[in-house]
């Protein structure tokens, strides 16, 4: 195998630790000859097809999320108009709205109103909200109620696209929705996370009006500080009225700590259970 043949010019090994700690990219990984090494080669292909399977796989609620979770949560499932995975990923539009099945579900089972909807959508990862929702749901029902904000309960909407805040707006008129959604998977990981929010979305809204925070996984953001930027956005957005290109993030580490964001952006606490 190829992997025995020396590579004189490679970094020293201490110093290529030290860098494989700090990013999962694939730095500095050596040759043989002209070519990958072996192990390379195999790691590519295994994580490309890891990639494959995120983007097909489908979540079954009770297997992936537990029934506990579910329970704890009082999560169920509605449907985009997306009518199977191969619908889903050759008409991107229909992830985009509500099945009318669903928006009569949300109207009966969720309150209208809420400061901050919490929604669920696989995305062209099901297993990176497998991986984090159970995580971070709770951090960010902590933390938006410990800045006095109202939170809907989730609910999962499968084969779903970003544009579906817009239905979900349209449905619930939250202050806020946000959005876990799995990221179009890369060969670093499968598992990353994205959140999108906007303001009182409703029909015809594009992503101008929308603000992203991604590369929510075990090497990217971490969960605390994911919740933390999350509902610092959503206070931002419900204090300015607005969001999108309007507001842009000032988070910090200290602003963590301190989980303030100052005498501008207090309010009082909204609705929600």
């Amino acid at each position: 195998m190829n992997d025995q043949l020396p590579d004189r010019d490679g970094p020293d090994p201490a110093f290529l630790a030290r860098v494989r700690a700090q990013t999962p990219a694939r730095l500095l990984t050596g040759r043989a000859g002209g070519s990958y090494r072996t192990s390379t080669w195999l790691e590519l292909r295994a994580d490309h097809a890891a990639a494959r399977d995120a983007v097909r796989d489908a979540i079954d609620l009770d297997r992936d999320l537990g029934r506990a979770f579910l329970d704890r949560w009082d999560v169920f499932e509605v449907a985009t108009l997306a009518g199977s995975k191969d619908e889903y990923l050759l008409r991107p539009d229909l992830g985009r709205s509500l099945a009318a099945e669903a928006r009569e579900a949300l109207a009966a089972r969720r309150m209208k109103g809420v400061d901050a909807q919490l929604v669920l959508g696989d995305g062209l990862s099901a297993a990176a909200l497998v991986a984090q929702a159970p995580k971070l749901v709770p951090a960010l029902a902590d933390e938006l109620a410990a800045n006095g904000l109202g939170v809907g309960l989730p609910f999962f909407v499968r084969n779903c696209r970003v544009g579906v805040m817009n239905d979900v707006g349209d449905v619930l008129a939250p202050a806020v929705v946000i959005l876990l959604i799995g990221e179009r998977p890369g060969l670093a990981t499968a598992e990353s996370l994205s959140v999108y929010l906007a303001y009182r979305p409703k029909p015809g809204d594009d992503d101008s009006r929308r603000n992203l925070i991604s590369n929510i996984h075990a090497r990217g953001v971490p969960i605390d500080q994911a919740a933390a930027r999350v509902v610092h956005l959503a206070r931002r957005m419900i204090a300015d009225q607005t969001s999108g290109v309007a507001i842009k993030e000032t988070w910090t580490p200290a602003l963590a700590a301190s989980k303030c964001l100052g005498e501008d952006h207090q309010r009082a606490p909204g609705q929600g259970p």
